[in-house]
């Protein structure tokens, strides 16, 4: 007989949880994905058994070493049958675990009428919230065994699930407390809000139809996998090897540590004003999203952006608003046009060329479009870095402004995490918006002396 059993420690908690939702991880090298894979062969001896575990691509999936190649080591020895080209194992008793993935937003549609027993996710942060949302509306069973979910991440500060964390979580370290690894507590959806209670039955008192979900989160590390420290003796020393961010998220389990952790940009250096004093000349700068990207929800493709910046007599430059969404090119074209009204004549309207015939067509299309008001289209040159490099020197030296407004948060996270962030749209737009004010203050300058 085959013993398959956890570690002793995180390992072990996580598959001994009795949560509807447990979430395992903050550090590489815990056992996250073993552990997945363990938990569902407690039910295989169960007919109506249906597991699935998702990686967001099937490359993830079939990545030596990944998570098919480490189901081999375990279902092949208790008796399961693998069918590699369906992702699928069958076990005697008719019970199944596969393997899933939705590289794409909408691939979560994929999955409608689908009865998922045991619901996994690897890597959850590599996930959507909308995704997660969804799949757990197909966790359900007549198998007799209560629906589950079950999934692992590293820490990232900027994805959805920081904050589903955020309980077990220290926020000013970042990392992990460890008297609340593994303590349940339960939550319904209010709209778009997860309302949370330490006790269920605190919830059933609420005004709701909802039965409450209970969800934990179990830390692990490196330090806690005996084994793999065992077998790879030099793998804690390549994570010790990594740069500052990944070795505080991957060694250390910090879920506070953002990419470039503010080389360019810290929202310390941007002083918070009320109103701007004023001004000679104002720049709107645009990153337009792909086009052909959106799907008809909405729920894909890139931002656009617009980013309206200023500059007073003195030379201080000050970032008045940003509009940041999601739409349809013939949307786009429409909040543009309102918004160059809104802002006036007076502000400039600088589009990005990119390269090639379609990029030029774009931007001669879009300056008919806003025919009536001063467009500055250019080329797109140089690297992100390079062409963000003038405006991060003024924002350092404390010459750059924020307007109050409630796009503030979201944009200066961004400019923090640039530029390895998930997103860099706002500040494509508001470095082109600076590069045009710098631009026509030089030939102001020359005009002047000429």
């Amino acid at each position: 007989m085959v013993a398959l059993k956890p570690q002793s420690g995180p390992q072990e908690i996580f598959l001994a949880s009795n949560a509807d939702i447990a979430i395992y991880g903050g550090a590489a090298g815990g056992g996250k994905s073993y552990a997945l894979l363990l938990e569902p062969l407690r039910h295989i001896h169960n007919p109506k058994f249906r597991a699935v575990i998702f990686r967001r691509t099937s490359k993830q999936i079939r990545n030596e070493g990944g998570l098919w190649d480490t189901s081999r080591q375990l279902y092949g020895k208790v008796g399961g049958e693998a069918k590699e080209t369906d992702l699928l194992w069958r076990f005697p008793s008719g019970a199944t675990i596969s393997f899933g993935y939705m590289e794409h937003e909408k691939n979560r549609y994929d999955w409608q009428g689908t009865e998922i027993t045991y619901l996994g996710f690897d890597e959850l942060t590599h996930f959507t919230e909308k995704q997660f949302f969804y799949l757990l509306s197909r966790n359900r069973s007549t198998s007799g065994i209560s629906p589950y979910v079950r999934a692992t991440c590293n820490p990232d500060a900027d994805s959805w699930v920081a904050p589903l964390v955020s309980w077990w979580i220290n926020p000013k370290t970042g990392l992990a407390e460890g008297d609340r690894s593994g303590v349940l507590r339960w939550f319904f959806r209010d709209g778009d809000e997860l309302n949370w209670q330490s006790k269920s039955d605190a919830l059933t008192k609420l005004q709701t139809d909802q039965i409450p979900k209970s969800l934990t989160f179990v830390a692990a590390s490196i330090d806690d996998n005996k084994i793999l420290l065992l077998k790879d003796k030099g793998y804690k020393s390549n994570l010790a090897a990594l740069d500052q961010v990944e070795r505080e998220r991957l060694l250390n389990g910090n879920w506070n540590i953002r990419p470039a952790g503010g080389l360019y940009f810290q929202p310390s250096w941007f002083p918070v004003v009320g109103v701007a004093p004023e001004t000679v000349n104002s720049v709107r700068g645009w990153d337009l999203a792909a086009t052909g990207t959106l799907d008809e929800k909405k729920t894909t493709g890139d931002f656009s952006v617009g980013v309206r910046v200023s500059v007073d007599k003195s030379g201080r430059y000050y970032v008045e608003h940003v509009e940041r969404f999601k739409g349809s090119p013939r949307e786009v074209e429409e909040r543009m046009s309102r918004l160059a009204a809104l802002d006036g004549t007076s502000v400039s309207i600088a589009l990005p060329q990119d390269p090639g015939q379609a990029g030029k067509a774009q931007a001669q299309s879009l300056t008919r479009l806003l025919s009536g008001y001063r467009v500055i289209a250019k080329p797109v040159t140089g690297s992100k870095v390079t062409r963000a490099a003038a405006f991060s020197s003024q924002v350092e030296s404390g010459n750059v402004f924020l307007i109050k407004g409630n796009w503030n948060d979201a944009f200066l996270n961004e400019l923090q995490a640039f530029p390895n962030g998930r997103y860099d749209d706002q500040v494509d737009a508001v470095v082109d918006a600076f590069n045009a004010l710098r631009d026509r203050k030089r030939t102001s300058q020359r005009e002047m002396y000429s």
